[in-house]
């Protein structure tokens, strides 16, 4: 049997004493912990009102930093997951909001108007992105041959002296395809475009070094691998382009002086809070405090360590029973995801959450299985069983 330290983990996650709970990818298992951070959320509002935008002090020692800079906290929290310095990540709602508020920064009324796009990437991407038409900009998507992998060396060729923005998924949401993004965001720097790197199903599951990478941006949310839960977006800045770029995307929170409701064009803040929007949305920042802590405390390379394991325990098994997979192989081309087409598989899938089996489906891809660091082995074959079972069951529904 293959020792197992991380699940020692498990349980700080109720639900998986109730389930084969294999759906990370898309909505992490709560940490117990969130309810002690929740509730000391509500405790501050009910014992200090609106006196808990500031911080507090209990007999001469400060007890409470306040809600104003918890999404500084929290960013600082995840800093180190995301492998950037502190000081560098804003929270908001989501993901889409943060790129909106990262492309604001940019014009597309020159000649460098050039947007430049997967067509593998998340819906909400391609949407976003398609609204800067209306500024100016051109958009031009990069077609993949397959619906595993993209084109990596094409998306560099359409990068030019015309490209302003070329927004790209670390991690691919279809496929779990683990993108070599390096040379794209060499090139992109090359000619003077900037990049908006996607890390909504890295991080928390792949290590990331986006200082060492050089990302101009990078954005993603707290509901899948950090177990952080919705309404916790993130946008992390390249810290010497902090002071540079002003955001036409701002709200009051992004002001040098907030409190002081100066009326008229923004002051920005001089760090990363001028790209804050209005006001934080204080209980979602202390949910996603305790998927972060514990994320943060293992490690993500013992994390990556235990998925490569059994993602490949899956695939193998997959493969011997014959069905398709539309997850890259190699270990350094897959995120924490596997990815199964068969026959029926919608119809399977939801078999499968009936039997206390939490996988999804995704068209035109398949099921979609996401062990984490709170599952086990016995799951995983679990899981298969199951499948094979309904597999067959299916089929003969289906003749």
């Amino acid at each position: 049997m293959v020792s197992d330290p991380l699940l020692a983990w498990r349980a700080e996650f109720p639900i998986v004493e109730t389930c084969a709970y294999l759906v990370s990818h898309s909505l992490g298992a709560m940490p117990r912990s969130v309810r002690t951070e929740l509730n000391q959320f509500a405790d501050e509002w009910d014992r200090r009102g609106v006196r808990a935008w500031q911080a507090s002090e209990r007999d001469g020692v400060q007890a409470s930093s306040g809600w104003w800079e918890i999404g500084r906290e929290t960013g600082n929290l995840l800093a180190p997951i995301l492998g950037v310095a502190p000081n560098t990540i804003t929270m908001h709602q989501n993901a889409t909001v943060a790129q909106w508020i990262a492309v604001s920064c940019l014009s597309f009324t020159s000649a460098r108007n050039k947007i430049v796009l997967q067509d593998l990437d998340f819906p909400t991407n391609h949407y976003l992105f398609e609204g800067c038409r209306k500024r100016g900009a051109e958009i031009v998507y990069v077609k993949s041959d397959d619906r595993i992998r993209a084109p990596i060396d094409r998306i560099v060729d359409a990068i030019e002296d015309r490209t302003a923005l070329v927004p790209i998924s670390l991690v691919l949401f279809r496929s779990a395809c683990l993108q070599d993004v390096a040379p794209i965001i060499e090139k992109a720097h090359r000619v003077g475009a900037r990049v908006i790197l996607d890390c909504y199903q890295a991080a928390g599951t792949i290590p990331l070094d986006l200082a060492g990478l050089g990302a101009d941006f990078a954005v993603g949310g707290s509901v899948k691998w950090l177990c952080g839960g919705p309404g916790a977006g993130y946008l992390y800045v390249r810290p010497d382009l902090i002071t540079e770029l002003m955001p036409a995307n701002v709200g009051w929170a992004g002001h040098a002086a907030p409190f002081a409701f100066e009326t008229g064009a923004i002051r920005y803040a001089s760090g990363v809070e001028r790209f804050q929007s209005g006001t934080p949305n204080v209980p979602s920042l202390y949910s996603a405090r305790a998927g972060y802590k514990i994320v943060g405390q293992i490690g993500v390379p013992a994390i990556r360590e235990k998925s490569l394991r059994l993602t490949r325990r899956l695939m193998d098994a997959a493969a011997q029973h014959g069905w398709t997979l539309n997850t890259p192989d190699a270990d350094a081309e897959r995120g924490g995801s596997v990815v199964i087409d068969m026959p029926n598989g919608a119809a399977v899938a939801q078999a499968l959450i009936a039997r206390d089996v939490i996988v999804d489906h995704r068209p035109d891809a398949g099921i979609r299985i996401a062990p984490h660091f709170y599952s086990t082995d016995a799951e995983i074959d679990r899981a298969i069983a199951v499948m094979d079972e309904l597999s067959t069951t299916k089929g003969r529904e289906g003749a």
